[in-house]
């Protein structure tokens, strides 16, 4: 994994929690894409990505947000990402036009329930 970068997953309430914190990057993307396949699959409505611990992604992590994406839509579920995001993590979305394809919210709280 990049310099201190961890996934973790954890469930509260009826969501699956993606915790990412550290620089992700290509290297530990693998990682996210298949914690984000296994909660596609998982039962649960919902999944929120907590990006707030990290200050950098790169486009292979934008690429796993897209695909879970679609595969959360295809099982009926929903795909959350929450904040709040470091500037470089927002810019990526931003430059990318990507953050029209995601739901997101200012927090893991607000994402919970958005």
């Amino acid at each position: 994994m990049g310099e201190g970068a961890v996934v973790t997953t954890t469930t509260e309430r009826d969501a699956t929690v993606i915790s990412l914190r550290g620089e992700v990057d290509e290297d530990n993307a693998p990682f996210l894409a298949g914690a984000l396949a296994r909660a596609a699959v998982g039962g649960l409505p919902r999944t929120v990505v907590d990006l707030s611990g990290t200050p950098f992604v790169d486009s292979s992590v934008l690429h796993a947000l897209l695909d879970a994406q679609r595969a959360h839509a295809d099982a009926g579920s929903v795909l959350v990402l929450a904040g709040p995001l470091h500037t470089a993590v927002r810019r990526l979305f931003e430059v990318t036009g990507a953050a029209a394809a995601f739901r997101m919210a200012d927090n893991l709280g607000t994402a919970m329930t958005c």
